[in-house]
């Protein structure tokens, strides 16, 4: 009797499987190119399809238009509600936090600052542009103005200790909250692609929040944009 033979893109699939199990290629690795797979597993680029495309269907991998086949990463729970601390949020869901400071400055605010942050025109701001990274892997970016009359010092306390909550805390201010969010599907820009790590035009979700310390005054203005495919959004209270 003969014995039936396995197909050669299921053999490869098996093995590139067993890699990403193995945690030879983590989540949101990019997997080697067709053409470097072909001449690791001899084979021509039709049947290296065959094979990313099976692992692509049992969601193990998805590609990025002009970039490649990433391992899929687990998306991160991330609860958004009154009080919302990223640290927290992150190491709660078993993930290690981080960010990534990408600008700082003092400028004069705009028209939607002025009004979220109820400062009158001509008002200054210091923002804080940055990235938020999970297992060292970029999930959001993120974008928040702060008055800087009443925050002074608040550039230089960020980017010391990296922390939203804690340089508020050097202000005096010991326990904000967030007092509106509003959110919404957007497609990412170039640069957005760039940091992210994804494919221009790949879908992102856009939160804009407003958040308040004990007087319900405006001590921050926030706008941040998460890659659609590594985080689930939950309201929470």
């Amino acid at each position: 009797m003969t014995r039936k033979r396995t197909p050669i893109w299921h053999s490869i699939a098996n093995t590139l499987t067993e890699d990403i199990a193995e945690g030879r290629y983590g989540p949101g690795d990019k997997l080697p190119t067709e053409a470097e797979l072909s001449a690791r597993f001899g084979v021509n680029r039709h049947t290296v399809r065959h094979a990313l495309k099976s692992l692509a269907e049992n969601r193990l991998v998805h590609a990025r238009r002009g970039a490649g086949v990433y391992v899929a990463q687990v998306p991160t729970d991330y609860a958004i509600g009154k009080r919302v601390r990223f640290h927290r949020n992150i190491t709660q869901a078993g993930r290690l936090p981080g960010k990534a400071v990408l600008h700082l400055e003092t400028r004069s605010a705009d028209e939607k600052e002025c009004r979220a942050l109820d400062l009158p025109p001509g008002s200054q701001v210091h923002v804080y542009d940055g990235l938020s990274l999970v297992d060292d892997n970029p999930i959001a970016l993120f974008r928040s103005a702060f008055p800087s009359k009443r925050f002074p010092s608040l550039l230089q306390d960020l980017d010391r200790l990296r922390s939203v909550t804690e340089a508020l805390k050097e202000h005096g201010v010991a326990d904000y909250t967030r007092a509106s969010t509003r959110m919404s599907a957007k497609r990412a820009s170039a640069t957005q692609a760039l940091h992210l790590k994804i494919a221009e035009g790949d879908p992102i979700l856009r939160t804009v929040a407003v958040n308040v310390d004990t007087t319900q005054t405006p001590v921050e203005f926030g706008t941040t944009w998460f890659a659609g495919d590594r985080v689930t959004l939950t309201m929470a209270e």
